[in-house]
């Protein structure tokens, strides 16, 4: 027992360790980068809370949704309307889109639980389509596809505004870090480790006494919510909303960074995230076929990674280790 608490002590310190020196580093950046890389930086932070909020539903509870963009464009409306058309703060319009994000996230619950598996993943689709359709649609209020355009970059004081990148991407690292501190606490909580069990067997976990329906309920809302800080963040940082946030292919990126990354793990999706938006904007800058480039890496993932990049490294750990 002893020797158990010892080796979790060490963990611990080591996963604590890492922390800090990934934030030491995040904070040397903008001396260290251009506008444009600096720029890639945000962006990567941004979808990788995307791709961890994801992973909250898939990896941690056994919920593959392909409709995730919804909660992502509808907190980016949010704020985009509140700051356009009604002249909100950054501290009233963003409170406020998380919980109409909560809101909507509790009735599309509410409808998407019914189902379970394909059904699941189809009904999460179609919802999100309707959401899309709206802001497709409502051309008086969401501009249609012309979108939102000249979001005003939020400001945390009178006198101190954050127009530029770099006082942006302090701003970004900081609301990234609590929220990366948040999903890690709560994965590794006795309601992360409920999750688990119920992506194992939801029978086992109803035999023990827990109500598999209200756990799930939670982790989807709460999986929405911090989709739509990273969709809010997003719209602050493009200065600008447009219906394509709340798409298909949006959905489906952000569940191919879960999948490239690794499902189950957290770090494993922002890995994920990282690759593809390095893939996005830097093998396009040299091909305009850059999906084909994309696709393939995908196949080989698929074929010769299934558990994704982390789960690669695992296993090649390990085989080193029995040799």
């Amino acid at each position: 027992m002893r020797a158990a608490d010892a080796n979790s002590s060490v963990k611990s310190r080591g996963i604590a360790a890492l922390f800090i020196l990934t934030v030491l580093v995040l904070a040397v950046l903008p001396d260290l980068l251009s506008t444009y890389y600096l720029g890639l930086v945000i962006e990567i932070l941004i979808f990788a809370l995307f791709a961890m909020s994801l992973d909250l539903l898939i990896g941690y509870t056994g919920m593959a949704s392909l409709g995730h963009a919804a909660y992502f464009g509808v907190a980016a409306y949010a704020v985009g309307l509140l700051a356009i058309k009604l002249h909100w703060s950054v501290w009233s319009a963003l409170p406020a889109a998380l919980i109409i994000v909560a809101a909507v996230a509790t009735l599309f619950g509410l409808l998407a639980l019914r189902t379970r598996g394909s059904y699941f993943l189809m009904i999460t689709l179609a919802l999100s389509q309707v959401a899309w359709g709206i802001a497709f649609g409502w051309r008086s209020l969401t501009g249609g596809d012309d979108g939102l355009p000249n979001l005003p970059r939020p400001e945390l004081a009178a006198h101190w505004s954050l127009a530029g990148d770099r006082p942006f991407y302090f701003f970004i690292l900081l609301l990234e870090g609590a929220g990366v501190l948040l999903l890690t606490r709560l994965a590794t909580s006795p309601f992360g480790f409920a999750l688990r069990g119920i992506r194992e067997s939801e029978t086992r976990m109803q035999a023990l006494g827990y109500d598999v329906w209200r756990y799930k309920f939670a982790a989807f809302i709460v999986a929405a919510v911090f989709a739509g800080l990273a969709g809010a963040l997003y719209a602050y940082y493009n200065r600008f909303v447009s219906p394509d946030y709340l798409g298909v292919f949006r959905s489906a990126e952000v569940l191919l960074m879960v999948i490239l990354g690794g499902a189950g793990t957290l770090i494993g999706p922002a890995i994920g995230a990282a690759v593809i938006v390095l893939l996005e904007n830097l093998v396009s800058a040299y091909t305009e076929r850059w999906l084909i480039v994309i696709g393939t890496i995908y196949i080989l993932v698929a074929l010769f990674a299934p558990n994704g990049i982390i789960g690669f490294i695992r296993d090649f750990r390990a085989r080193r280790a029995k040799s």
